[in-house]
């Protein structure tokens, strides 16, 4: 057996335009993840405000429930709120009922 040295032309790194397409396919990619990141940064201080925003409102919807419940509660015992309660709808109105008629019976 005898060996033989392998001759292969010197690749020449500097002047490859395999190394430029790389590069710029690198700089593109660190441009791209640096853009997402700010999104994704962004966009979850964002939703963080609004979750907060969204428990606020949760949190006084069931304030003014609890509130228009014991309003409601109250008018119970003291009629003398029902006029107002009726107009901001919490109770509906007063209607007199018809007096029921009576049917002639044999």
């Amino acid at each position: 057996m005898v060996k033989k040295t392998l001759q292969c032309p010197a690749l020449a790194m500097k002047n490859s335009p395999l190394i430029t397409i790389l590069l710029g396919v690198l700089t593109l990619s660190a441009l791209a993840s640096l853009v997402l990141c700010w999104l994704f940064i962004s966009n979850t201080r964002q939703l963080r405000a609004l979750q907060g925003q969204a428990a606020m409102i949760n949190q006084n919807r069931a304030i003014i429930t609890a509130l228009a419940n014991d309003t409601l509660e109250y008018s119970k015992t003291h009629p003398a709120i029902d006029p107002l309660l009726e107009s901001v709808g919490f109770k509906p109105a007063k209607t007199n009922p018809a007096a029921p008629s009576k049917s002639a019976t044999k």
